[in-house]
């Protein structure tokens, strides 16, 4: 990663978080403005109350930071650990003002992404008996994608591209406007070595045939989309015979009732949309005491 990417990833988390304080406060806190005095102190504290894996912790602290960075942080567990009903998270202490305006924000991310690392740890304990990985798409919550994929990391999975910038994939609609998916990979062979850009090329197939077609291209990355696990059984053993340092993606119509079968395929990875598009959130909660 270069020192410029850095950048761009911490703006990414930096300007959505002022973002969500701002969208909640805009001109103030009326209702804490009208009826807490601005001096009072007390503590709160975050708990769990149902099993999972908490992810947010971090950011929980930036955006109390945000809010007051005169506020005390205790926290009990971090981004990772298993928490069950009841568990407490983290207390933090200082001006009641600051603590009811950061609350529902601080709750908004630790819950979407405890959420995301729930279901990807429940995803990647399925397919631990085998070589591959699970990873997330780009099917996240619009100016929410850094924290969508910190928390699949959080949640034991791998981060497929962040955006349309780090790495060339070809999916379905290039390949027809291109005239074929040795067409596709031709071109973007020629435009990263014209260009100097250290990026993996990756390119999506639809059947065996596209599979034959691509493999003698050069491809890093194929993507076996929506194959049967009959289909990605015979797709591995071709590829492995053929072009054995191309890695394989299974893609589409994978669900917690089948990622193991399709691991167990030899896939290397595996991406699921699930993980980020369709959140469950971990219900969690924030009880404040008054001082």
């Amino acid at each position: 990663m270069t020192h410029k990417l850095s950048d761009f990833y911490a703006g990414c988390r930096s300007r959505a978080v002022i973002l969500a304080l701002e969208e909640d406060r805009y001109t103030g806190d009326i209702t804490t403005l009208a009826t807490i005095s601005p001096e009072q102190q007390g503590h709160a504290v975050i708990r769990a109350k149902a099993s999972g894996t908490l992810a947010g912790a971090g950011v929980a602290e930036e955006v109390f930071r945000a809010c007051d960075p005169g506020l005390t942080l205790s926290f009990s567990c971090r981004d990772g650990d298993a928490v069950e009903a009841g568990t407490t998270i983290l207390d933090v202490s200082g001006n009641i003002a600051s603590l009811l305006m950061a609350e529902r924000t601080v709750l908004n991310f630790m819950q979407r992404m405890s959420g995301i690392a729930t279901r990807t740890a429940a995803y990647v304990s399925r397919v631990a008996h085998t070589g591959a990985a699970i990873l997330d798409t780009r099917k996240t919550a619009p100016g929410l994608r850094y924290f969508d994929k910190e928390a699949v990391r959080i949640g034991g999975g791998k981060n497929h591209r962040f955006g349309l910038f780090d790495m060339i994939l070809i999916k379905d609609n290039h390949i027809d406007a291109s005239g074929g998916v040795a067409n596709a990979l031709g071109n973007a062979v020629v435009y990263r070595e014209r260009n100097g850009l250290d990026v993996q090329i990756e390119t999506e197939v639809r059947s065996l045939a596209e599979l034959a077609e691509a493999l003698p291209c050069g491809p890093d990355i194929v993507l076996l989309d929506n194959f049967s696990v009959e289909l990605l059984q015979q797709a591995v053993a071709y590829a492995r015979s053929c072009a054995p340092a191309v890695r394989l993606e299974a893609s589409g119509n994978v669900g917690i009732h089948n990622v193991a079968a399709i691991a167990e395929t030899g896939v290397d990875f595996i991406s699921i949309g699930e993980l980020t598009h369709s959140v469950t959130a971990l219900d969690l909660s924030m009880t404040i005491a008054f001082v």
